[in-house]
């Protein structure tokens, strides 16, 4: 077996690879910044007796998470727009952060939910005795809380949506995975060049792994409501 690698190509592209991780970024956070403002209006739908708008929470999560993200960046870039036409001049950009939002919102309700739910209703009971109202209590006691029991599993979401934002280059956003295909196909050197893209890939989210432990152990000292 004659195994050819290429290192001298792989470290040269890195450099053009790298231009394109600042997009890739910015998909991520804008999508999870909307997807955590999402996430928790429907957590709170979830968790209230409002009729009517619980049930079309409920049908709302369980559809955007059932379907594929591919899937549902097509119905958003390609589908909609022959529905509603003034949707026609949405960019690729706007497509593939609407989508990924819309279904990362589904999945953070459930976190949130769970959260929220973790928080001992007994906690709540005692804010409203010493005379605090039942927003105080929430701002104050549980919401802090329940975003520490949140953070593992929203940073999961988040880890996903880096990778994810590898399929915008479908609706034609040339971000870090899209670039990466262009240079493979230029050169055919297809290992050589994937494995840039694993590499920086894996970099980002150690990078982020070493953020989120940080912002846990801070999260983990006693606060004061």
């Amino acid at each position: 077996m004659n195994l050819k690698l290429d290192f001298g190509y792989l470290v040269d592209i890195l450099p053009e690879l790298l231009t394109f991780i600042p997009l890739t970024l910015f998909l991520a956070v804008i999508s999870m910044i909307f997807s955590i403002i999402g996430g928790l209006i429907l957590a709170l739908i979830t968790r209230s007796n409002i009729p009517v708008l619980k049930q079309l929470a409920t049908i709302y999560i369980s559809f955007f998470r059932a379907i594929p993200t591919l899937v549902q960046l097509f119905l958003i870039y390609y589908g909609l727009p022959q529905i509603f036409p003034a949707l026609s001049t949405m960019n690729a950009i706007t497509a593939a952060i609407l989508g990924l939002s819309l279904k990362q919102s589904a999945f953070l309700a459930e976190i949130f939910r769970a959260a929220l739910n973790s928080v001992d209703k007994g906690q709540v009971e005692a804010c409203l005795s010493v005379g605090m109202t039942k927003a105080q209590a929430f701002r104050r006691i549980v919401l802090p809380q329940a975003a520490r029991n949140a953070i593992p599993a929203s940073s999961n979401v988040f880890i996903g949506l880096i990778k994810e934002t590898s399929l915008a280059f479908t609706l034609g956003v040339v971000e870090l995975f899209a670039q990466g295909k262009i240079l493979a196909a230029g050169s055919l050197k297809f290992f050589e060049t994937y494995l840039a893209l694993a590499l920086l890939y894996w970099f980002m989210i150690i990078v982020f792994t070493l953020i989120q432990q940080a912002l846990e152990k801070r999260m983990e000292k006693p606060y004061i409501s």
